[in-house]
């Protein structure tokens, strides 16, 4: 059996795309039930997938020496700042509204739905400790003596292991839940 834990699996285990085989992802937006609240649910995971990489791209601008360290910080609060809040608050709506409902609509992928509130509290972890690195790097742009390079490395360095990390939820909770919307015709 593949690894379910976040960490360790490269995708979502095969008992659980029985319906992704049915709505490919190619047929998502074609599908006569792909609705409004679907398409900005999903333009919600491109926003966070575009928040991270912007950072992530900030931060190696400054690790360049081409970034201004006063603008680099005011973009690391803004970004981080954002990402992190938004991320909490998309999955709290998603475990207290959405996926009880999904998953009462297809009771067999029920575990599936477990398996991503598993996921949102691996991410919480992750993101706890992305906040860390954030915080001590921006304490470090404001005392002359620090080592901005060090703390930038070490944020860039947990902004990196967060993209793998977040990727692989965004990708299989996309995968798990459009399809259970298509087929069952679900409106929230």
């Amino acid at each position: 059996m593949p690894p379910t834990d976040l960490a360790q699996r490269d995708g979502l285990p095969d008992a659980l795309r029985v319906l992704l085989e049915q709505y490919p992802r190619e047929i998502w937006e074609s599908h006569h039930n792909f609705d409004g609240l679907t398409r900005f649910w999903l333009e919600r995971h491109l926003m966070f997938r575009r928040a991270l990489a912007q950072w992530q791209e900030d931060t190696r601008a400054f690790l360049d020496k081409g970034r201004d360290p006063r603008k680099h910080g005011q973009m690391t609060a803004r970004l981080g700042g954002f990402l992190i809040n938004e991320l909490h608050g998309h999955h709290q709506i998603e475990d207290a509204h959405y996926f009880p409902v999904l998953s009462a609509s297809e009771k067999r992928l029920a575990h599936g739905f477990d398996l991503l509130d598993a996921d949102h509290h691996a991410l919480d972890r992750e993101l706890a400790d992305l906040t860390e690195a954030a915080n001590t790097h921006l304490r470090s742009l404001q005392d002359r003596n620090a080592d901005t390079n060090t703390s930038a490395g070490a944020m860039l360095s947990r902004l990196e292991g967060f993209e793998t990390f977040l990727n692989r939820h965004l990708l299989d909770e996309e995968e798990l839940v459009v399809p259970v919307i298509l087929h069952h015709a679900l409106k929230f």
